[in-house]
């Protein structure tokens, strides 16, 4: 049960850092003279949100969770309760910034294609998601390093 619940969570991992670097890519390379492509990369970056990015930290929250519960070492492993609260953290984030903002942006961005968006409005939404990501990536590369690492933190006696 632990080695499927470790693969997994790096399953999960590879998941989580590839659906955002490819948001990130995407943001960057989106069109900005054609109001119709970038609508376009928008409905991508939903899209990716919506089925690797949160399916992925799902995946990676519950299999780490589990793993804590299964493995009496990591009972007492302060970095394990560390990567936990960071996990949770990271996907409350993803749910409200960069999946939220995916959605929305990508409902102005087509509106604004048709003609009838909010310049203003879109710009606000772009730069929460754009910051988010960085921030949850930051947060994603963190874990990797406590898993590796495995520093000796907040031990309870025993």
């Amino acid at each position: 049960m632990q080695r499927l619940l470790k693969a997994l969570h790096q399953i999960g991992g590879i998941g989580l850092a590839g659906s955002l670097a490819a948001c990130i890519v995407l943001v960057v390379t989106a069109p900005t003279d054609s109001l119709v492509g970038y609508a376009a990369v928008r409905q991508g970056i939903a899209a990716i949100s919506q089925w690797l990015l949160v399916p992925s930290l799902a995946i990676v929250l519950i299999s780490g969770l589990l793993a804590i519960a299964a493995n009496r070492a990591y009972h007492d492993a302060g970095w394990a309760w560390i990567k936990a609260l960071l996990g949770i953290v990271m996907f409350e984030g993803t749910l409200v910034t960069i999946s939220g903002s995916a959605r929305k942006a990508a409902e102005l961005s087509a509106l604004a294609a048709a003609g009838a968006g909010d310049p203003a409005r879109l710009a606000e939404v772009l730069r929460t998601e754009w910051g988010s990501l960085w921030l949850i990536l930051a947060l994603s590369i963190a874990n990797v390093l406590l898993a590796a690492w495995r520093p000796r933190i907040l031990r309870r006696a025993s």
